[in-house]
Protein backbone atom coordinates (compact mmCIF):
# COMPACT_ATOMS: atom_id res chain seq x y z
CA UNK A 1 0.00 0.00 0.00
CA UNK A 2 3.07 2.37 0.90
CA UNK A 3 4.54 1.69 -2.46
CA UNK A 4 1.83 2.48 -4.27
CA UNK A 5 1.12 5.99 -2.36
CA UNK A 6 5.27 6.97 -3.09
CA UNK A 7 4.42 6.31 -7.37
CA UNK A 8 1.51 7.65 -7.05
CA UNK A 9 3.07 11.13 -5.70
CA UNK A 10 5.98 10.77 -7.96
CA UNK A 11 3.29 10.59 -11.00
CA UNK A 12 1.58 13.69 -9.95
CA UNK A 13 4.90 15.85 -9.84
CA UNK A 14 5.94 14.43 -12.85
CA UNK A 15 2.99 15.25 -14.18
CA UNK A 16 2.66 18.95 -12.20
CA UNK A 17 6.35 19.72 -13.86
CA UNK A 18 4.87 19.06 -17.18
CA UNK A 19 2.24 21.34 -16.66
CA UNK A 20 4.64 23.93 -15.55
CA UNK A 21 6.41 23.64 -18.63
CA UNK A 22 3.69 23.63 -21.12
CA UNK A 23 2.15 27.00 -19.62
CA UNK A 24 5.78 28.60 -19.53
CA UNK A 25 6.40 27.23 -23.51
CA UNK A 26 3.04 28.68 -24.33
CA UNK A 27 3.51 31.92 -22.27
CA UNK A 28 6.96 32.32 -24.43
CA UNK A 29 4.78 31.98 -27.26
CA UNK A 30 2.87 34.40 -26.40
CA UNK A 31 5.59 37.42 -25.84
CA UNK A 32 7.22 36.42 -29.11
CA UNK A 33 3.55 37.35 -31.23
CA UNK A 34 3.22 40.45 -28.99
CA UNK A 35 6.75 41.75 -29.81
CA UNK A 36 6.19 41.01 -33.11
CA UNK A 37 3.33 43.38 -32.88
CA UNK A 38 4.96 46.11 -30.95
CA UNK A 39 7.38 46.10 -34.06
CA UNK A 40 4.67 46.61 -36.86
CA UNK A 41 3.82 49.31 -33.73
CA UNK A 42 7.42 50.66 -33.42
CA UNK A 43 7.49 50.23 -30.12
CA UNK A 44 11.35 48.85 -30.60
CA UNK A 45 11.89 48.96 -26.53
CA UNK A 46 8.63 47.27 -25.63
CA UNK A 47 9.68 44.88 -28.61
CA UNK A 48 13.27 44.48 -27.39
CA UNK A 49 12.15 43.27 -23.83
CA UNK A 50 9.31 40.86 -25.31
CA UNK A 51 11.90 39.01 -27.48
CA UNK A 52 14.35 38.89 -24.41
CA UNK A 53 12.18 37.30 -22.34
CA UNK A 54 10.94 34.30 -24.93
CA UNK A 55 14.73 33.52 -25.56
CA UNK A 56 15.09 32.60 -22.37
CA UNK A 57 11.90 30.93 -22.11
CA UNK A 58 12.19 29.08 -25.28
CA UNK A 59 16.13 28.26 -24.20
CA UNK A 60 15.51 26.87 -20.85
CA UNK A 61 12.51 24.26 -22.87
CA UNK A 62 14.85 23.23 -25.76
CA UNK A 63 13.06 25.35 -28.33
CA UNK A 64 16.30 25.73 -30.24
CA UNK A 65 14.60 27.63 -33.11
CA UNK A 66 12.08 29.74 -31.35
CA UNK A 67 15.14 30.80 -29.68
CA UNK A 68 17.47 31.65 -32.52
CA UNK A 69 14.44 34.02 -33.60
CA UNK A 70 13.97 35.79 -30.85
CA UNK A 71 18.23 36.06 -29.80
CA UNK A 72 18.52 37.39 -33.62
CA UNK A 73 15.37 40.15 -33.23
CA UNK A 74 17.11 40.92 -29.63
CA UNK A 75 20.65 41.57 -31.12
CA UNK A 76 19.25 43.89 -34.71
CA UNK A 77 16.77 45.96 -32.00
CA UNK A 78 20.05 45.95 -29.88
CA UNK A 79 22.53 47.72 -33.02
CA UNK A 80 19.37 49.13 -34.09
CA UNK A 81 19.85 51.97 -31.01
CA UNK A 82 24.11 51.54 -31.61
CA UNK A 83 24.41 49.26 -28.82
CA UNK A 84 26.61 47.36 -30.27
CA UNK A 85 28.40 45.28 -26.99
CA UNK A 86 24.51 44.31 -26.13
CA UNK A 87 23.94 42.93 -29.62
CA UNK A 88 27.31 40.75 -30.12
CA UNK A 89 26.78 39.33 -26.97
CA UNK A 90 23.26 38.78 -27.55
CA UNK A 91 24.47 36.65 -30.52
CA UNK A 92 27.46 34.87 -28.56
CA UNK A 93 24.97 34.06 -26.29
CA UNK A 94 22.70 32.51 -28.95
CA UNK A 95 25.28 30.64 -31.17
CA UNK A 96 26.47 28.63 -27.45
CA UNK A 97 22.92 27.96 -27.06
CA UNK A 98 22.67 26.18 -30.15
CA UNK A 99 25.92 24.43 -30.02
CA UNK A 100 24.58 22.74 -26.61
CA UNK A 101 21.10 21.58 -28.64
CA UNK A 102 23.30 19.86 -31.60
CA UNK A 103 25.57 18.33 -29.20
CA UNK A 104 22.30 16.62 -27.17
CA UNK A 105 21.01 15.92 -30.20
CA UNK A 106 24.11 14.69 -32.40
CA UNK A 107 22.76 16.67 -34.69
CA UNK A 108 24.33 20.21 -36.68
CA UNK A 109 22.47 22.82 -37.29
CA UNK A 110 23.53 24.87 -39.58
CA UNK A 111 20.42 26.18 -40.89
CA UNK A 112 20.25 28.64 -36.96
CA UNK A 113 23.77 29.51 -37.15
CA UNK A 114 23.44 30.93 -40.21
CA UNK A 115 20.67 33.37 -39.04
CA UNK A 116 23.23 34.60 -36.14
CA UNK A 117 26.46 35.09 -38.96
CA UNK A 118 23.80 36.93 -41.48
CA UNK A 119 23.06 39.41 -38.39
CA UNK A 120 26.80 39.83 -37.08
CA UNK A 121 27.14 40.55 -41.24
CA UNK A 122 24.76 43.55 -40.78
CA UNK A 123 26.26 45.19 -38.01
CA UNK A 124 29.50 44.62 -39.42
CA UNK A 125 28.71 46.45 -42.87
CA UNK A 126 26.79 49.42 -40.29
CA UNK A 127 30.07 49.22 -39.04
CA UNK A 128 31.79 49.53 -42.53
CA UNK A 129 33.86 47.08 -41.70
CA UNK A 130 34.18 45.40 -44.85
CA UNK A 131 36.26 43.10 -43.88
CA UNK A 132 35.29 41.46 -41.17
CA UNK A 133 31.46 41.21 -42.86
CA UNK A 134 33.14 39.53 -45.73
CA UNK A 135 34.09 37.05 -42.84
CA UNK A 136 31.00 36.33 -42.18
CA UNK A 137 29.44 36.76 -45.71
CA UNK A 138 31.80 33.34 -46.52
CA UNK A 139 30.61 31.43 -43.12
CA UNK A 140 27.08 31.92 -44.37
CA UNK A 141 28.48 30.51 -47.91
CA UNK A 142 29.80 27.71 -45.84
CA UNK A 143 26.64 27.11 -43.58
CA UNK A 144 24.22 27.72 -46.68
CA UNK A 145 26.05 24.47 -48.93
CA UNK A 146 26.02 22.68 -45.34
CA UNK A 147 21.97 22.79 -45.02
CA UNK A 148 21.19 21.95 -48.25
CA UNK A 149 18.28 23.96 -48.71
CA UNK A 150 17.70 26.11 -51.87
CA UNK A 151 16.14 29.06 -49.53
CA UNK A 152 19.05 29.27 -47.82
CA UNK A 153 21.30 29.37 -51.14
CA UNK A 154 18.43 32.13 -52.20
CA UNK A 155 19.09 34.38 -49.20
CA UNK A 156 22.71 34.12 -49.38
CA UNK A 157 22.96 35.33 -52.78
CA UNK A 158 20.83 38.01 -51.92
CA UNK A 159 22.58 39.14 -49.11
CA UNK A 160 25.75 38.94 -51.25
CA UNK A 161 24.10 41.34 -53.78
CA UNK A 162 23.54 43.98 -50.85
CA UNK A 163 27.07 43.53 -49.49
CA UNK A 164 28.88 43.92 -52.73
CA UNK A 165 27.24 46.99 -53.90
CA UNK A 166 27.44 48.67 -50.01
CA UNK A 167 31.14 48.09 -50.65
CA UNK A 168 31.61 49.09 -54.00
CA UNK A 169 32.41 45.49 -55.88
CA UNK A 170 29.84 46.12 -58.40
CA UNK A 171 31.16 43.12 -60.70
CA UNK A 172 30.68 40.42 -57.39
CA UNK A 173 27.07 42.01 -57.11
CA UNK A 174 26.26 41.71 -60.59
CA UNK A 175 27.26 38.42 -60.54
CA UNK A 176 25.20 37.51 -57.39
CA UNK A 177 21.60 39.08 -59.20
CA UNK A 178 22.67 36.81 -62.66
CA UNK A 179 22.45 33.49 -60.49
CA UNK A 180 19.45 34.90 -59.30
CA UNK A 181 18.06 35.71 -62.19
CA UNK A 182 19.42 32.99 -64.50
CA UNK A 183 17.71 30.14 -63.15
CA UNK A 184 13.98 31.83 -64.12
CA UNK A 185 15.68 32.79 -67.70
CA UNK A 186 16.20 30.03 -69.02
CA UNK A 187 12.91 28.27 -68.10
CA UNK A 188 11.13 32.11 -69.08
CA UNK A 189 9.56 31.91 -65.91
CA UNK A 190 9.41 35.92 -66.42
CA UNK A 191 6.87 36.89 -63.67
CA UNK A 192 9.15 34.90 -61.12
CA UNK A 193 12.34 37.07 -62.60
CA UNK A 194 10.30 40.20 -62.16
CA UNK A 195 9.49 39.76 -58.56
CA UNK A 196 13.36 38.74 -57.96
CA UNK A 197 13.97 42.41 -59.69
CA UNK A 198 11.29 43.86 -57.20
CA UNK A 199 12.66 42.60 -54.27
CA UNK A 200 15.90 44.00 -54.88
CA UNK A 201 14.96 47.01 -55.29
CA UNK A 202 12.96 47.09 -51.92
CA UNK A 203 15.71 45.46 -50.52
CA UNK A 204 17.84 48.62 -51.39
CA UNK A 205 15.45 50.84 -50.48
CA UNK A 206 15.18 49.39 -46.79
CA UNK A 207 19.06 49.33 -46.38
CA UNK A 208 19.25 52.78 -47.50
CA UNK A 209 21.49 51.30 -50.27
CA UNK A 210 21.45 53.14 -53.24
CA UNK A 211 24.07 51.07 -55.33
CA UNK A 212 21.92 48.13 -55.41
CA UNK A 213 18.47 50.02 -55.95
CA UNK A 214 20.01 52.01 -58.83
CA UNK A 215 21.86 48.93 -60.20
CA UNK A 216 18.99 46.17 -59.87
CA UNK A 217 16.45 49.15 -61.39
CA UNK A 218 19.07 49.69 -64.51
CA UNK A 219 19.12 45.64 -64.77
CA UNK A 220 15.49 45.39 -64.68
CA UNK A 221 14.79 48.26 -67.83
CA UNK A 222 17.68 46.35 -69.63
CA UNK A 223 15.71 43.16 -69.12
CA UNK A 224 12.71 44.68 -70.10
CA UNK A 225 14.20 46.15 -73.26
CA UNK A 226 15.05 42.58 -73.84
CA UNK A 227 11.87 41.26 -73.11
CA UNK A 228 10.26 43.61 -75.59
CA UNK A 229 13.11 43.61 -78.41
CA UNK A 230 12.09 39.83 -78.98
CA UNK A 231 8.86 40.45 -78.53
CA UNK A 232 9.15 42.56 -81.23
CA UNK A 233 11.36 40.37 -83.50
CA UNK A 234 8.54 37.25 -83.09
CA UNK A 235 5.66 39.43 -83.93
CA UNK A 236 7.78 40.46 -87.02
CA UNK A 237 8.90 36.45 -87.68
CA UNK A 238 4.64 36.31 -87.34
CA UNK A 239 3.69 38.59 -89.71
CA UNK A 240 6.39 38.06 -92.29
CA UNK A 241 4.97 34.45 -92.08
CA UNK A 242 1.74 35.66 -92.34
CA UNK A 243 2.40 37.40 -95.44
CA UNK A 244 4.41 34.60 -96.88
CA UNK A 245 1.29 32.31 -96.31
CA UNK A 246 -0.87 34.45 -98.05
CA UNK A 247 1.29 35.38 -100.91
CA UNK A 248 1.92 31.38 -101.80
CA UNK A 249 -1.77 30.70 -101.53
CA UNK A 250 -2.41 33.52 -103.85
CA UNK A 251 0.80 32.28 -106.09
CA UNK A 252 -1.19 29.06 -106.01
CA UNK A 253 -4.22 30.59 -107.21
CA UNK A 254 -2.72 33.01 -109.53
CA UNK A 255 -2.55 30.38 -112.13
CA UNK A 256 -6.08 29.77 -112.12
CA UNK A 257 -7.74 32.60 -110.56
CA UNK A 258 -6.21 35.01 -112.99
CA UNK A 259 -9.83 36.91 -113.39
CA UNK A 260 -9.69 37.61 -109.55
CA UNK A 261 -7.33 40.60 -109.57
CA UNK A 262 -9.28 42.70 -107.32
CA UNK A 263 -8.78 40.11 -104.44
CA UNK A 264 -5.46 39.95 -104.64
CA UNK A 265 -5.10 43.69 -104.63
CA UNK A 266 -7.03 43.29 -101.37
CA UNK A 267 -5.08 41.01 -99.49
CA UNK A 268 -1.44 43.37 -100.85
CA UNK A 269 -3.31 45.94 -99.20
CA UNK A 270 -4.05 44.30 -95.80
CA UNK A 271 -0.71 43.63 -96.00
CA UNK A 272 0.59 46.93 -96.28
CA UNK A 273 -1.93 48.13 -93.71
CA UNK A 274 -0.12 45.36 -91.20
CA UNK A 275 3.84 46.73 -92.26
CA UNK A 276 2.57 50.18 -91.81
CA UNK A 277 1.25 49.03 -87.96
CA UNK A 278 4.30 47.09 -87.46
CA UNK A 279 6.43 50.60 -88.40
CA UNK A 280 4.57 52.66 -86.32
CA UNK A 281 4.28 49.96 -83.07
CA UNK A 282 8.72 50.07 -83.76
CA UNK A 283 9.08 53.84 -83.69
CA UNK A 284 6.94 53.84 -80.38
CA UNK A 285 8.30 51.24 -78.69
CA UNK A 286 11.76 52.70 -79.54
CA UNK A 287 10.83 56.00 -77.94
CA UNK A 288 10.19 54.11 -74.70
CA UNK A 289 13.32 52.80 -74.72
CA UNK A 290 15.27 56.22 -75.04
CA UNK A 291 12.82 57.92 -72.46
CA UNK A 292 13.66 54.97 -70.64
CA UNK A 293 17.40 54.90 -71.00
CA UNK A 294 17.53 58.54 -70.24
CA UNK A 295 15.66 58.00 -66.98
CA UNK A 296 18.15 55.19 -65.97
CA UNK A 297 21.28 57.95 -66.61
CA UNK A 298 19.62 60.31 -64.10
CA UNK A 299 18.99 57.71 -61.21
CA UNK A 300 23.10 57.23 -61.90
CA UNK A 301 24.03 60.27 -61.67
CA UNK A 302 22.12 60.76 -58.12
CA UNK A 303 23.81 57.62 -57.14
CA UNK A 304 27.13 58.77 -57.80
CA UNK A 305 26.69 62.16 -56.46
CA UNK A 306 25.15 60.67 -53.47
CA UNK A 307 28.33 57.88 -53.07
CA UNK A 308 30.70 60.56 -53.73
CA UNK A 309 29.44 63.06 -51.08
CA UNK A 310 29.80 60.44 -48.20
CA UNK A 311 33.10 59.36 -49.32
CA UNK A 312 34.54 62.93 -48.96
CA UNK A 313 32.59 63.47 -45.22
CA UNK A 314 34.23 59.94 -44.48
CA UNK A 315 37.38 60.81 -45.96
CA UNK A 316 37.75 64.02 -44.58
CA UNK A 317 37.11 62.90 -40.98
CA UNK A 318 39.44 59.96 -41.26
CA UNK A 319 42.23 62.05 -42.34
CA UNK A 320 42.28 64.63 -39.91
CA UNK A 321 41.61 62.72 -36.91
CA UNK A 322 45.02 61.52 -36.51
CA UNK A 323 46.41 65.04 -36.97
CA UNK A 324 43.73 66.91 -35.01
CA UNK A 325 44.67 64.62 -31.65
CA UNK A 326 48.22 65.89 -31.82
CA UNK A 327 47.66 69.49 -31.79
CA UNK A 328 46.70 71.12 -28.64
CA UNK A 329 43.24 70.55 -27.36
CA UNK A 330 43.01 73.87 -25.21
CA UNK A 331 43.25 76.04 -28.37
CA UNK A 332 40.28 77.46 -29.61
CA UNK A 333 41.40 77.00 -33.11
CA UNK A 334 41.71 72.83 -32.33
CA UNK A 335 38.10 73.12 -30.23
CA UNK A 336 36.48 74.30 -32.70
CA UNK A 337 37.78 71.88 -35.72
CA UNK A 338 36.96 69.08 -33.65
CA UNK A 339 33.80 70.20 -32.85
CA UNK A 340 33.12 71.34 -36.76
CA UNK A 341 34.16 67.36 -38.42
CA UNK A 342 31.92 66.17 -34.96
CA UNK A 343 28.86 67.92 -36.86
CA UNK A 344 29.14 67.25 -40.40
CA UNK A 345 29.35 63.28 -38.84
CA UNK A 346 26.64 63.97 -37.54
CA UNK A 347 24.41 65.61 -39.90
CA UNK A 348 25.60 63.01 -42.67
CA UNK A 349 23.73 60.91 -40.26
CA UNK A 350 20.67 62.08 -39.51
CA UNK A 351 20.47 62.39 -43.33
CA UNK A 352 20.99 58.87 -43.65
CA UNK A 353 17.97 57.74 -41.66
CA UNK A 354 15.82 60.00 -42.48
CA UNK A 355 13.39 57.29 -43.85
CA UNK A 356 14.26 55.44 -40.77
CA UNK A 357 11.32 54.88 -37.86
CA UNK A 358 12.03 56.66 -35.38
CA UNK A 359 11.47 54.65 -31.62
CA UNK A 360 9.32 56.29 -29.43
CA UNK A 361 8.29 55.89 -25.74
CA UNK A 362 5.92 57.23 -23.02
CA UNK A 363 6.92 59.73 -20.92
CA UNK A 364 6.00 62.83 -18.24
CA UNK A 365 6.64 66.38 -19.79
CA UNK A 366 7.09 68.15 -16.77
CA UNK A 367 9.82 65.81 -15.54
CA UNK A 368 11.40 65.85 -18.75
CA UNK A 369 11.43 69.57 -19.04
CA UNK A 370 12.65 70.19 -15.09
CA UNK A 371 15.73 67.80 -16.26
CA UNK A 372 16.77 69.70 -19.16
CA UNK A 373 16.63 73.15 -17.42
CA UNK A 374 18.74 71.59 -14.69
CA UNK A 375 21.53 71.00 -17.30
CA UNK A 376 21.42 74.91 -18.53
CA UNK A 377 21.22 75.97 -14.51
CA UNK A 378 24.37 74.09 -14.08
CA UNK A 379 26.06 76.08 -17.00
CA UNK A 380 25.03 79.82 -15.93
CA UNK A 381 27.49 82.35 -14.71
CA UNK A 382 25.14 85.49 -15.49
CA UNK A 383 21.70 86.57 -13.79
CA UNK A 384 19.02 85.25 -16.60
CA UNK A 385 16.09 84.01 -15.19
CA UNK A 386 15.22 80.70 -16.61
CA UNK A 387 11.01 79.86 -16.62
CA UNK A 388 9.60 76.51 -17.39
CA UNK A 389 5.82 76.43 -18.20
CA UNK A 390 5.17 72.13 -18.31
CA UNK A 391 1.93 70.34 -17.43
CA UNK A 392 1.99 67.26 -15.52
CA UNK A 393 0.72 65.11 -18.53
CA UNK A 394 2.70 62.48 -20.74
CA UNK A 395 3.53 61.87 -24.74
CA UNK A 396 5.33 59.16 -26.45
CA UNK A 397 9.10 60.84 -27.49
CA UNK A 398 12.46 59.84 -28.74
CA UNK A 399 13.89 61.02 -25.38
CA UNK A 400 17.74 61.22 -26.58
CA UNK A 401 16.84 63.31 -30.14
CA UNK A 402 14.40 65.93 -28.46
CA UNK A 403 16.87 66.71 -25.10
CA UNK A 404 19.36 67.65 -28.13
CA UNK A 405 16.87 69.38 -29.89
CA UNK A 406 15.64 71.76 -26.98
CA UNK A 407 19.08 71.70 -24.58
CA UNK A 408 20.69 72.91 -28.41
CA UNK A 409 17.74 75.83 -28.39
CA UNK A 410 17.66 76.49 -24.58
CA UNK A 411 21.83 77.36 -25.02
CA UNK A 412 21.45 79.40 -27.68
CA UNK A 413 18.36 81.49 -26.05
CA UNK A 414 20.84 81.35 -23.20
CA UNK A 415 24.00 83.11 -24.74
CA UNK A 416 22.21 85.23 -26.30
CA UNK A 417 20.26 86.71 -23.58
CA UNK A 418 21.82 89.79 -21.66
CA UNK A 419 21.82 90.19 -17.80
CA UNK A 420 18.98 90.33 -16.13
CA UNK A 421 16.91 89.07 -19.28
CA UNK A 422 14.47 85.58 -19.09
CA UNK A 423 14.39 83.00 -20.95
CA UNK A 424 11.55 80.37 -21.17
CA UNK A 425 10.69 76.67 -21.96
CA UNK A 426 6.68 76.10 -22.66
CA UNK A 427 5.01 73.02 -23.39
CA UNK A 428 1.46 73.63 -25.63
CA UNK A 429 -1.27 70.34 -26.74
CA UNK A 430 -2.19 71.46 -29.91
CA UNK A 431 -4.93 68.21 -30.38
CA UNK A 432 -5.04 64.49 -29.45
CA UNK A 433 -1.47 63.49 -31.07
CA UNK A 434 -0.37 67.13 -32.07
CA UNK A 435 2.54 68.49 -29.28
CA UNK A 436 4.31 71.80 -29.80
CA UNK A 437 7.67 73.05 -27.47
CA UNK A 438 8.26 76.88 -27.39
CA UNK A 439 12.16 78.43 -26.69
CA UNK A 440 11.97 81.93 -26.44
CA UNK A 441 14.10 84.91 -24.84
CA UNK A 442 14.72 87.82 -24.70
CA UNK A 443 17.87 88.74 -26.10
CA UNK A 444 18.39 90.89 -29.39
CA UNK A 445 17.02 88.72 -31.94
CA UNK A 446 18.51 87.41 -35.27
CA UNK A 447 18.72 89.49 -38.02
CA UNK A 448 16.15 89.54 -41.04
CA UNK A 449 18.98 88.56 -43.46
CA UNK A 450 20.16 85.96 -41.67
CA UNK A 451 16.75 84.10 -41.42
CA UNK A 452 16.19 82.25 -44.79
CA UNK A 453 19.44 80.50 -44.26
CA UNK A 454 19.12 79.78 -40.53
CA UNK A 455 18.51 75.85 -40.94
CA UNK A 456 20.44 75.10 -44.08
CA UNK A 457 24.04 74.16 -43.76
CA UNK A 458 27.28 75.42 -45.33
CA UNK A 459 25.46 78.87 -47.24
CA UNK A 460 27.87 80.41 -46.09
CA UNK A 461 32.52 80.78 -44.75
CA UNK A 462 32.25 81.21 -41.38
CA UNK A 463 35.19 81.33 -38.51
CA UNK A 464 34.65 78.10 -36.56
CA UNK A 465 35.97 79.61 -33.35
CA UNK A 466 32.68 81.59 -33.66
CA UNK A 467 30.48 78.83 -34.55
CA UNK A 468 30.05 76.13 -37.84
CA UNK A 469 25.82 77.15 -38.04
CA UNK A 470 25.28 73.11 -38.44
CA UNK A 471 23.78 73.03 -34.58
CA UNK A 472 20.19 74.45 -36.39
CA UNK A 473 20.26 72.40 -39.32
CA UNK A 474 20.74 68.95 -37.33
CA UNK A 475 18.25 70.03 -35.22
CA UNK A 476 15.60 70.59 -37.91
CA UNK A 477 16.83 67.17 -39.58
CA UNK A 478 16.11 65.62 -35.97
CA UNK A 479 12.51 66.95 -35.75
CA UNK A 480 11.60 65.70 -39.60
CA UNK A 481 13.07 62.15 -37.90
CA UNK A 482 10.62 62.34 -34.94
CA UNK A 483 7.77 63.66 -37.29
CA UNK A 484 7.47 67.11 -36.47
CA UNK A 485 9.22 70.54 -37.70
CA UNK A 486 11.25 72.86 -36.59
CA UNK A 487 10.76 76.79 -37.36
CA UNK A 488 11.77 80.49 -35.88
CA UNK A 489 8.41 82.91 -35.13
CA UNK A 490 9.38 85.35 -37.36
CA UNK A 491 6.06 87.35 -35.41
CA UNK A 492 7.97 87.49 -32.03
CA UNK A 493 9.59 90.96 -31.88
CA UNK A 494 10.74 90.97 -28.01
CA UNK A 495 13.84 88.91 -28.71
CA UNK A 496 13.73 85.32 -30.56
CA UNK A 497 11.74 82.40 -30.43
CA UNK A 498 11.75 79.10 -31.92
CA UNK A 499 8.60 76.72 -32.11
CA UNK A 500 9.09 72.71 -32.03
CA UNK A 501 5.69 70.89 -33.25
CA UNK A 502 5.53 67.19 -33.03
CA UNK A 503 2.87 64.51 -34.10
CA UNK A 504 3.07 61.44 -31.96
Amino acid sequence: MMMRKTIFAALMMMAGLMDGGLKAQGQADTQMKQAKECLERKEYVKARSLFLNAYGSFAAHAQYEKATQCGVSTAALYHRENLYKEAFDMLRATDQLIASGEQQSQKARPDLHYATAKERMRMYTRLKHGERAEEQLARMGQLAKASGTDSLQQDLLYTQAGHYYTFGQTAKGDAAISQLTDQYKKSKQYTKMLDCYHKLIDMGKHSNNAALTSRAYEQLILWQDSIRTLKAQDETAALKKECADKQAVINEKESSLKGHKATIYALCGVAGILGIVLVVGSLVMVRFIVLTRKQKKAINALREHSELKDKFILGISAQTAPTLEQLDHSHPATKALKEFFSHIEALTHQESLLTEPCEMEEKRIDTFCEHLTSQIREKMDKEVTLVVNAPKLSMKMNSEMLEHVLLHLLTNAYIHTPEGGKVTLEYKKRGAHSHQFVVSDTGSGIEEAQRPNLFKPFTKVRDLTKGDGLGLPICALMATRMNGSLKMDEAYTKGTRFLLDLHA
